[in-house]
């Protein structure tokens, strides 16, 4: 089976499903493709164990899903930190379980070794910018106040599923036992 088709849903009616896993940058142009490949305006169903991943990956993500109107559902199935949180917050309907784990920290910066000074000065004044304009937009995209969101960021805090959906932010789903009636 081709890696195109393990993707394909049975049904052709059923979303597409894609998996978000492990560092986003390092899949980015996996995932990329794979988003690509859900027709605009179509449904799909995006599950998350990320720890994120770099800003632009996702800024990329984020606006791939938003500017083909795509119908996403997000699913915390393990871990939706960071950069991860973009993705996410860009789905029309997101779910939580009970040990989802979810990141909020400031954006972090990283810089090759040798970097000159007016260089480096300039990318901490993009940085700047960068960083205030995306936490507006996550802050927006799910519906909170920048002033929540500051909370959740400053110094970095941890949220759980359960406190996603006290937020208002996501739905909270109950995993199936084995044995038990679906």
């Amino acid at each position: 089976m081709g890696p195109d088709e393990q993707d394909a849903p049975e049904n052709p009616d059923d979303p597409i499903e894609i998996a978000l896993v492990g560092d986003l940058t390092d899949q980015e142009s996996d995932i990329t493709e794979k988003l690509l490949a859900v027709p605009a305006q179509a449904e799909c169903v995006l599950y998350f164990n990320s720890p994120g991943g770099s800003a632009y990956t996702a800024v990329s993500l984020m606006s791939i899903l938003l500017l083909r109107g795509i119908q996403a559902t997000g699913i915390v199935a393990g871990e939706c930190s960071s950069a991860a949180l973009w993705p996410l917050a860009a789905c029309q309907r997101r779910f939580v379980h009970r040990a989802s784990v979810l990141l909020f920290h400031p954006m972090k910066w990283q810089s090759e070794e040798h970097v000159g000074l007016a260089e480096a000065a300039e990318w901490s004044r993009h940085f700047g910018h960068l960083e205030a304009d995306m936490d507006r937009l996550l802050a927006r995209l799910l519906g909170v106040t920048d002033e929540r969101l500051r909370g959740w960021m400053q110094p970095g805090r941890y949220l759980t599923g359960p406190e996603l959906v006290e937020a208002g932010c996501a739905d909270l789903i109950e995993l199936p036992l084995p044995g038990s009636s679906a």
